[in-house]
């Protein structure tokens, strides 16, 4: 098996005549929690979408697991995305939203092993108790974890999530970060996420990908979240940036 989630060579993206993505080299090795982190308009989404396949590359060489984004092997990446396109007044409940990262469609009817692995997901991350809920009548936080099970519900090697923690309160946003590190650490999983939130970031993962279309940081959360390079990436050090705390132990 590769030990290399995602390698990245002189990796450059153009959109309408734009550079958004300059010479991005990089390698993340499997079973990393990796956040990647830059101002608005630094390219965040854009690699996402690139390591997802959605987006190709202008220039330069992009693979995941050792394979192509544009053809990737089934059930390789489970992805939460920022925005959601459903529905919520549409009729389903939160099983058959679950289900359908399974079919890649909303199922008309759930098979037995459906819902069992749907099942299985959500009690994975402590929401089996909504499954039979309609859509709806889900939270902010509920909706999300039930994107996050969607994700998971075909055991991939690859969670990617843009900002999982957007339209959540705040007891939310912390109960997603559980989440997604406990399920890390059980899965194995190598996980991608965009945050804003740096001091989630030193707490929870392995690697940090510092970006403002050049790549400006990459390693663990002290090398690639120094003063400096904060500096170089957002003009400043202000409001969170400037309360990391690096070496301190989760949930202090």
């Amino acid at each position: 098996m590769n030990d290399i989630a995602v390698r990245a060579e002189n990796l450059s993206v153009e959109l309408d005549g734009n550079t958004v993505l300059d010479r991005l080299d990089f390698s993340l090795p499997a079973g990393a929690f990796l956040s990647i982190i830059g101002p608005n308009g630094a390219g965040k989404t854009t690699l996402l979408k690139s390591i997802l396949g959605f987006i190709t590359p202008s220039a330069g060489r992009l693979e995941i697991f050792d394979t192509s984004p544009a053809a990737p092997a089934p059930g390789l990446i489970g992805y939460v995305p920022q925005v959601k396109m459903l529905d919520r007044s549409f009729p389903g409940r939160a099983l058959e939203l679950v289900v359908s990262g399974l079919r890649r469609k909303w199922p008309g009817i759930v098979k037995a092993a459906e819902r069992a692995r749907a099942l299985e997901a959500l009690e994975s991350i402590g929401a089996v108790a909504i499954a039979d809920r309609q859509i709806n009548r889900l939270s902010g936080g509920e909706l999300q974890r039930v994107y996050l099970a969607r994700a998971i519900i075909s055991s991939p090697r690859m969670v990617i999530l843009d900002e999982p923690a957007t339209g959540i309160d705040a007891v939310g946003e912390e109960d997603m970060y559980m989440l997604l590190e406990r399920y890390q650490a059980t899965s194995g999983a190598t996980v991608l996420m965009i945050t804003h939130d740096l001091n989630a970031v030193c707490h929870l993962c392995s690697h940090v990908l510092l970006l403002n279309r050049r790549l400006i940081g990459f390693g663990s959360p002290h090398e690639s979240l120094s003063e400096e390079k904060l500096r170089l990436a957002f003009g400043h050090v202000g409001h969170n940036h400037a309360m990391l705390s690096f070496g301190k132990e989760h949930h202090d």
